[in-house]
């Protein structure tokens, strides 16, 4: 009668190359792979399921050492343990226990260097660090990322929360999504303490009820071509940026971030990038003539791939600040380039007959009605070039004879 236990030898064991498992009783196989590798595997049934739990290489592992083991997994059994949940609740809080020297700086560090590439805006990461180091860093930074509870991010969203509204908010969901990555990676457990729907929000104002709506500082319509005409005596790449973004109601990363061939100015169209898109969606901006002769003398003897390059430097583009310091220059401090956008939108909301998804479409605007949304299929490309050429020939007016084309404007819309 053949042994039901202890069947293998240990001569066999060194012996045997063929790939396949072999039983040596009580559960116990050694398996060697279709490489030659031999290792050795215990086989239970655990609620109708067979289960295979690897006790060790051969080369580590010897014959007596795998029946002691496979002894103890039977032991186990018999007292209700499942072997292989067993070993993996140890190895989790082994993990959960090493990873108590994970500082919430540290996984703030590698969270951000795991997403960088995801963002389209290379500023996104800086500012996540300056907003991390600076508010939360003092705090909790140095201390183990588990140990982060609900008493220190209050500590640290408390103080700003009124009077730093915005960056409060934007700090509290960065500490969420790093204490959620530091969850998932096992470096912490339990519910997330900066989370704000069913927690946070039981112990902080809504955001709405404590910060005050700050609009960007924007020039009156009416004043728009007396500063036109002063912008177009300006000198400098700058000032022609100014003057195209006014012109196209683009945003500032948009402009400065343009290159030569985004532009088909036989067809009067700039096509500007997804990854350089507020919605993350291609644009198509219409093109009126006073944009085209802008472009055309920006690109006219240039060898950048940038349309505005920043001045001695043709691989780098114009500098974000450099059309604020156009205005600076200007003595108009008081205005920034984004508030250019709300002048277009003034201007074309009161004083023509443009429909209102014409006008959002110009600015880039998303829909916001879901339904609306998915029935808006085009871009309303030809019916925005004639409403950027209305506000070119606006914009160039002067401010004489600016009146006298808002009067017009408003006869029509009425």
């Amino acid at each position: 009668m053949a042994k039901a236990v202890n069947r293998l030898t240990q001569a066999f064991v060194n012996r045997t190359a063929e790939p396949g498992d072999y039983c040596d009783g009580n559960g116990l196989y050694l398996q060697i792979t279709a490489a030659g590798v031999k290792s050795w595997l215990f086989r239970y049934m655990r609620q109708g399921r067979a289960r295979y739990m690897g006790l060790g290489p051969l080369h580590t592992v010897g014959l007596a050492d795998a029946r002691t083991r496979a002894l103890e997994c039977r032991r186990q059994l018999l007292d209700g343990v499942d072997p292989l949940g067993a070993r993996q609740g140890e190895q989790a809080a082994a993990k959960i226990e090493k990873a108590k020297g994970m500082t919430f700086a540290e996984c703030a560090t590698a969270y951000i260097e795991a997403h960088r590439s995801g963002w389209k805006n290379l500023k996104h990461g800086d500012q996540w660090t300056n907003t991390i180091s600076t508010y939360a860093g003092p705090v909790f930074g140095h201390l183990p990322v588990a140990a982060v509870d609900t008493t220190l991010v209050m500590k640290v969203l408390e103080p700003i929360w009124a009077t730093k509204a915005e960056t409060a908010s934007r700090l509290r969901g960065r500490i969420e999504l790093v204490l959620d990555w530091a969850t998932v990676r096992g470096y912490r457990s339990g519910d997330n303490p900066a989370r704000w729907r069913g927690h946070l929000d039981k112990l902080l104002p809504k955001r709405s009820k404590v910060q005050k709506v700050e609009h960007h500082p924007a020039l009156p319509y009416a004043e728009l071509g007396g500063f036109f005409s002063d912008l177009k005596k300006q000198p400098g790449t700058a000032a022609r940026a100014l003057e195209l973004l006014i012109l196209t109601a683009a945003r500032t990363g948009e402009i400065i971030g343009a290159r030569r061939d985004e532009f088909d100015l036989t067809a009067r169209v700039w096509v500007v990038p997804a990854d350089r898109m507020k919605m993350g969606k291609e644009h198509r901006v219409p093109l009126s003539p006073a944009s085209v002769s802008i472009i055309k003398g920006a690109l006219d003897g240039s060898k950048s791939e940038y349309l505005f390059h920043s001045p001695g430097k043709p691989d780098k583009p114009l500098s974000n600040m450099a059309m604020l310091a156009v205005l600076k220059r200007m003595g108009r401090s008081d205005l920034v380039s984004h508030g250019f956008r709300s002048c277009f939108r003034d201007w074309s909301g009161e004083t023509t007959h443009f429909p209102r998804e014409v006008i959002e479409a110009a600015l880039a605007h998303g829909i916001r009605d879901k339904a609306e949304a998915a029935y808006a299929r085009g871009d309303l490309f030809v019916k925005r070039g004639k409403l950027m050429e209305q506000w070119a020939r606006y914009a160039n007016a002067g401010p004489a004879k600016q009146n006298v084309v808002e009067l017009v404007a408003s006869k029509k819309a009425g």
